[in-house]
């Protein structure tokens, strides 16, 4: 019997290391700079929004050196090569699909010259090898590429992009963590998404341009020294990169979810519950109290 309940204890032990188990993976393949789970004191995971129009966060959002553009360009050159449709981190969009949700306004397509019709001053467009013409003369028969008197190379019919100044929503899923060894809150960003407001889009609704891990566009942010620069609007010496923006929380973020079995957002929590929208809102700024207290509580350990 004791034998039996030896092999029972041992059995049962083994299952835990340092309270973890170790079929789990012991390290986050998303993080920057990853703390051990069998480090971990405490963990949650907090997604945050930040308006990038708010001086506090127009740092990342100076004229021609927006965040957005940085990422946006460092997907479409394949610096970035993997872009997810949600915050799980597994399912992957294609570059087809996020070039798609760049486009504001779809084009129009022009029926293609006929050399046979009588075409009429600045009133017929027609499409060509792949360009649209306008009429400057009433004509017939008139090559649109060879006869450049006759017609004119116009933007009439493009599809329309969104600007990177129209990216003014930037949302982060981070881990926070108290390291019970290092005795101190760490804030693990695992991923960003670019968002166009619902002001900005023909539906009225946020267009979210995908999910890019953190761990990429840190990457892209440390290669790109020159480009990668939080504006410092009150001494440019101090300007810096944007992985040490990051590092130093150099913006102002509102929570708007914890994680939860529902996955619910605070909003979506305070309305379905038959609650006023102000609440929701404020439920926001508790929450955040609610993880400083955590962090202080935590230090009596």
């Amino acid at each position: 019997m004791k034998t039996h309940f030896l092999a029972v204890l041992l059995a049962g032990s083994a299952l835990l290391v340092n309270g973890q188990t170790p079929d789990l993976p012991q390290y986050n393949p998303n993080s920057v700079n990853p703390i051990p789970r069998y480090e971990q004191l405490y963990r949650i995971r907090v997604w945050r929004e930040i308006d990038l129009r708010e001086k506090q966060n127009e740092g990342f959002f100076s004229k021609n050196g927006e965040i957005s553009k940085l990422l946006v360009d460092a997907v479409k050159s394949g610096e970035i090569g993997q872009v997810y449709s949600n915050d799980s981190l597994t399912t992957l969009m294609s570059k087809s699909d996020f070039y798609q949700l760049l486009i504001q306004s779809q084009g129009t397509a022009y029926p293609a010259w006929d050399p046979t019709m009588n075409y009429i001053t600045q009133s017929d467009i027609v499409s060509f090898n792949g360009k649209n013409y306008e009429a400057q003369t009433d004509n017939i028969g008139k090559n649109p590429e060879n006869s450049p008197n006759d017609w004119a190379i116009t933007a009439a019919g493009r599809a329309s992009t969104y600007l990177f100044s129209d990216m003014t929503k930037m949302r982060i899923m981070e881990d926070v963590i108290f390291d019970r060894r290092r005795s101190r809150l760490y804030y693990d960003v695992q991923a960003i998404q670019l968002v166009v407001p619902g002001k900005s889009t023909a539906t009225g609704v946020d267009n979210e341009l995908g999910w890019i891990r953190y761990k990429d566009a840190e990457r892209v942010f440390r290669n790109h020294p020159r480009e990668a620069v939080w504006f410092n609007r009150y001494n440019t010496a101090e300007n810096k990169n944007f992985a040490d923006a990051f590092v130093l929380r150099l913006f102002h973020p509102v929570i708007y979810k914890v994680e939860n079995p529902d996955d619910s957002s605070i909003s979506d929590i305070y309305r379905e519950n038959g609650r006023p929208y102000k609440e929701g809102v404020w439920a926001r700024q508790w929450e955040e109290i609610r993880l400083m207290e955590k962090e202080h509580n935590l230090w009596e350990y």
